[in-house]
């Protein structure tokens, strides 16, 4: 049964107001980036390898948080997770606070800035998937969809405004403004989320993180052959023109952007409507498409329109995988599944650097979007797959399927 227009407004305005924790963690994640780099670099007085070591502790604390965030919000509840991730943003721009302060003596300022990475990566993770089970743990399942469209934007959004904001911020009040400006959002975010309702604790028997992993295991697979593409895009798309004697590559990435969020913002009821499955299916076509055009774009257009396609195509991955994840995991351990799911595209956008840098020393820079597309491919043939099965067991009597064990 479909919702009325005045009943949905309402949930919509809630479920913006609780995926809004995810784009201030986003935003905060956004702030440093542009800077610290050059911080490190000239005002510490690092090597270039320490600043790849400082930018990264964040992303690989973060992907190695992800069970543990997933294990506190099925435990505790998601709003606990997400309160323990928003007082660690508040740490962080202490730390990161204290490490300027500290700038005279390099080395301990070092340790303070890879501190405060440490505690920004874990809190991203407390707060990105806990964010997305708070609200449906509110507003129910049926939701799922909207939720993880809405907190999806909430995260590209929140880094797309943060790294500007953080230059300006650089600018005008130097490191430490970063810091102070890390701490008071994440402090108001903090306020606000402590006014916030808690969906109940759901009861039941958590499932191990061996178990969790096994079964979205297919799913995460597909989501990291599709998270291949956009990993590939941010990291060579700028080679890639420059190779070729083109400018603005940096369309490409605009490009992306607004596909993936117009095609969210248009198509809100596209996976309830049609299934997780068959939505993933046309998506990861599209992408495929997208990614071959920039492989053979012969102008710089057809290569911005191949990452629009990219964009498009990526764009309902993770909500119509994650809505088939939900269905197969009981209620209890969601949050650890869509964490574990969220641990592919973490894995797939960290590694398309250094394994399609590979690609790109040995067959050129074109080659990096061959492969991307050989790899959306795969990945679309692992869903039709999925799908398949899917059907023959809803086909079964309940009797067959009842130990079958979750897919």
């Amino acid at each position: 049964m479909s919702e009325s227009p005045r009943t949905s407004r309402p949930i919509a305005v809630a479920i913006v107001a609780l995926v809004c924790f995810n784009f201030a963690s986003y935003v905060c994640n956004g702030l440093p980036l542009a800077v610290l780099p050059g911080y490190v670099l000239r005002e510490l007085g690092f090597s270039s390898v320490l600043v790849g070591v400082v930018i990264g502790t964040q992303y690989i604390v973060s992907l190695l948080s992800r069970p543990l965030a997933g294990n506190v919000a099925d435990r505790f509840g998601a709003k606990t997770a997400v309160l323990c991730g928003l007082t660690g943003l508040v740490v962080t721009g202490g730390l990161t606070g204290l490490a300027v302060l500290l700038s005279n003596a390099p080395a301990l300022s070092l340790c303070l800035l890879l501190a405060a990475r440490a505690v920004q990566g874990a809190s991203a993770a407390l707060i990105s998937t806990p964010c997305c089970t708070w609200a449906i743990g509110l507003h129910g399942t049926s939701q799922a969809t909207r939720v993880m469209s809405w907190n999806g934007i909430a995260s590209y959004g929140g880094t797309a405004v943060g790294a500007p904001v953080g230059v300006l911020v650089h600018q005008h009040f130097g490191m430490a403004g970063i810091g102070l400006s890390l701490a008071v959002l994440g402090l108001t975010a903090l306020g606000y989320a402590l006014t916030k309702q808690a969906a109940p604790l759901v009861p039941g028997k958590r499932l191990p993180f061996g178990n969790i992993f096994f079964s979205v295991l297919p799913n995460g697979l597909a989501l990291a052959c599709s998270s291949v593409g956009f990993g590939s895009l941010t990291a060579f798309v700028a080679l890639y023109f420059d190779r070729l004697g083109w400018a603005n590559a940096a369309y490409c990435l605009t490009g992306f952007g607004i596909a993936f969020i117009v095609a969210r913002l248009s198509t809100p009821n596209v996976v309830p409507r049609f299934g997780g499955y068959r939505v993933v299916s046309a998506c990861m076509a599209i992408q495929t498409v997208g990614l071959l055009l920039i492989w053979l774009a012969p102008v710089p257009a057809v290569a911005v329109l191949g990452a629009m396609l990219t964009g498009l195509g990526v764009s309902w991955v993770y909500p119509g995988l994650g809505v088939e994840t939900l269905a197969r995991t009981p209620e209890a351990s969601r949050t650890s599944a869509l964490s574990t799911l969220s641990l592919f595209f973490d894995l797939a956008v960290g590694m398309a650097g250094p394994l399609m840098g590979l690609v790109a020393t040995g067959l050129g820079f074109p080659s990096v979007f061959l492969v991307a597309a050989m790899l959306s491919s795969l990945g679309l043939i692992c869903v039709l797959r999925m799908h398949r099965r899917h059907l023959h067991e809803r086909s079964l009597p309940p009797a067959q399927t009842a130990n079958r064990p979750a897919a």
